[in-house]
């Protein structure tokens, strides 16, 4: 594509401006002019051949776009006759340098946004700028539209017109057609009309669009008054603002090219969200927030960068009042739309503008969150996450997983509501539900390696952080092996509790023969697992069950401390009572004496706690130890009773997941 800049005229209405130099040599903002300032913009849209006609001072302007040292290549053409000529005849002197390809045309005193220039490149068709929020103007270009298609362009018509400026984008075939029609006013002599009459008479084979710019700057310079107008509106550019917010850690050329989109608005403040907002509805991030922001910084055209804390922008908006909003069209559905509907009303209370590019879906894209998804599997990274997560978010959550399947849905599923999304931190590995899922009883029956294997099965789908179930630890001479296997296997923690003999599930409580370890004893067994273990994101967590005992609180509290003192990294306290309130009691009392070391509890029992109430006491990890396999047998017994008493499958069938749903859980390899 070639850019065409007219500049052949003389400029008499700018007075004094124009004595010296053409009028495209005015300065507007500080040293810059009009010129420069287009060819500034042209070069960086791409553009590398510029042909300008001129008129009066060729010298001057050829010497001055000499002196930009620019990356374009110049083609001067003189209108000598420039006094008793308009620039149809300046058009007509160039025409041999502009056949064959498509033209951006555009008159030498035309000052106008970069992203207005972007909308005329990124145009298919041929079309011209128009404003259909601007007033007719007595004088200037206005163009009449029929059937979507600019028919005429002239000053004076006002019938189902809108404003117009003198800048084009014109494909080849229709450039020519207009180029043609250029040659024949010329050849016949009429030289002094604009050359938009030539347009007028072919318009019907020439179809041109227009493409409106509402407000945005694109006006032409002919007095000194406007002027004045026009660097008053480069000023407020300049002070312009323009708000986005990234969660990525990776950013690829997708997201550099609606940065450089969005620093064209103005300057540009990228809000980073931070660790927490990014783990309630996606995966984790691979680089902290800080390292984020940091990557933000450095990238060219960023104004600013400054933390965002939610999914919702309403106080980054209410303190920044950007101008405007730029975010990807992805967000027009789905359980984004709150978010966009919010922004929108924010800025409208106070004049702000929502602006949204194509989402970038590309494959390559896809792919490089694939590998990063990879990167969140591997054992160091799983393994450091959990600590991490429970640092930043204060409290999270888990759910039991068995198998690969369930492995998957505690892994993929996300609730939103209200722009937010809700999912689970981590998976707990129960010994009662491995054991249930193989049929045997919860006896520590199934052994580690039968259990280590679950693990595997697990994580070869998954990436999300796991706690293991470890039962009473066994000896402590086997439990010093348990804590370096699951190190190694990227286990971020595991949870013993405080009894000794043939393992009985707690919730039988003291209806069957259970022994509580000694303070003594069992401390012994954490320290030597902690001595053990190579790095600080292993966790070893000391569960109680002095409540579940009837032992009473105060053994309980003891035996917290205790274990605490002996390096347990977190407490767990655990009741089979419906009513939360011993749990409370427990938690209260553990917090006035140790604010930091995480406490744990499973709701197994007392299940209508929610999480925030929870968090406000002080509880750090939740964890929901068996609800996927309690679900999932009745289901499945439902199902085979249905299939026997009908001697069929259709009654069954709409107990069923499709087998195509099931699948798309399962990630499939390139």
């Amino acid at each position: 594509m070639k850019a065409l800049i007219l500049n052949s005229g003389k400029g008499t209405r700018m007075g004094h401006f124009t004595s010296q130099h053409p009028k495209c040599m005015t300065e507007i903002q500080g040293k810059e002019t009009i010129l420069s300032r287009q060819l500034r913009l042209l070069s960086q849209a791409g553009i590398t051949k510029a042909v300008i006609t001129t008129g009066p001072f060729a010298e001057a302007l050829m010497d001055y776009c000499d002196s930009l040292e620019l990356p374009l290549e110049y083609i001067f053409v003189n209108n000598d006759r420039y006094m008793d000529t308009n620039y149809i005849y300046s058009i007509c002197l160039a025409r041999d340098h502009l056949r064959d390809d498509d033209i951006l045309l555009l008159h030498g005193d035309l000052v106008f946004e970069e992203t207005v220039l972007d909308q005329v490149l990124e145009a298919e068709t041929s079309v011209m700028t128009v404003s259909s929020t601007a007033a007719l103007p007595e004088k200037d270009f206005k163009a009449v539209i029929a059937g979507g298609r600019i028919t005429r362009v002239g000053v004076e018509f006002f019938n189902d017109a809108v404003m117009a400026q003198p800048m084009y984008r014109f494909r080849r075939e229709d450039w020519a057609a207009w180029l043609e029609e250029i040659e024949a006013f010329c050849d016949r002599g009429e030289t002094g009309c604009y050359a938009e009459n030539a347009f007028n008479r072919i318009s019907g084979r020439c179809p041109l669009f227009p493409l409106d710019v509402r407000d945005a700057l694109c006006n032409e310079i002919d007095t000194p008054e406007d002027l004045a107008v026009i660097s008053h509106k480069l000023r407020e550019l300049a002070n312009r603002t323009v708000y986005m917010c990234f969660s990525t850690d990776v950013v690829h050329s997708g997201h550099i090219a609606i940065i450089n989109r969005a620093k064209k608005l103005g300057k540009l403040i990228v809000g980073v969200l931070s660790d927490e907002a990014v783990c309630s509805y996606k995966r984790f991030p691979l680089i902290p927030y800080e390292e984020r922001k940091t990557l933000f910084a450095n990238i060219s055209g960023v104004y600013q960068v400054v933390r965002q804390d939610t999914l919702s922008y309403r106080e980054n908006l209410e303190k920044y009042r950007a101008d405007y909003v730029v975010h990807g069209d992805d967000w027009q559905e789905g359980f984004q739309k709150p978010l966009r509907d919010e922004v929108v009303e924010i800025l409208a209370s106070y004049g702000g503008r929502l602006v949204e590019y194509p989402y970038a879906r590309e494959e390559k894209y896809r792919a490089l969150e694939e590998r990063m998804r990879f990167q969140l599997s591997l054992p160091d990274i799983r393994r450091s996450r959990l600590k991490k997560a429970i640092a930043m978010k204060g409290l999270i959550t888990a759910i039991e997983a068995h198998s690969g399947i369930t492995g998957l849905i505690a892994e993929k599923t996300i609730v939103y509501r209200d722009g937010k999304g809700s999912q689970f931190d981590a998976m707990w590995i129960s010994s009662l539900c491995d054991s249930t899922a193989k049929g045997k009883p919860d006896i520590e029956l199934v052994d580690m390696t039968s259990r280590f294997r679950t693990i595997d099965d697990i994580m070869e789908v998954t990436t999300k952080p796991i706690i293991f179930d470890g039962d009473t630890g066994g000896l402590t001479e086997h439990f010093v092996y348990t804590v370096k296997t699951l190190e190694r296997m990227g286990v971020s923690m595991v949870i013993i509790e405080d009894k000794t003999g043939l393992k009985k599930n707690s919730l039988f409580g003291t209806e069957v023969a259970q022994t509580q370890d000694t303070i003594e004893s069992f401390c012994a067994k954490l320290r030597a697992g902690k001595k053990a273990q190579k790095t600080r994101d292993f966790m070893i967590v000391a569960r109680i069950e002095s409540l579940i005992l009837e032992a009473g609180m105060e053994d309980a509290l003891t035996r917290a401390f205790a274990y605490v003192e002996a390096g347990a990294d977190g407490i767990m306290i655990h009741s089979r009572r419906k009513d939360p309130a011993e749990i409370f009691e427990f938690v209260a009392r553990f917090r006035e004496k140790d604010p930091t070391t995480p406490l744990v509890v499973v709701p197994t029992s007392f299940h209508s706690v929610t999480e925030e109430e929870f968090r406000e006491r002080g509880v750090n990890v939740v964890i929901y130890a068996n609800q996927l396999t309690r679900s999932g047998f009745p289901a499945m017994q439902t199902v085979a009773k249905t299939i026997l008493e009908n001697h069929r499958a259709k009654e069954a069938d709409a107990m069923c997941m499709p087998i195509k749903e099931i699948i798309t859980l399962i990630p499939a390899e390139d």
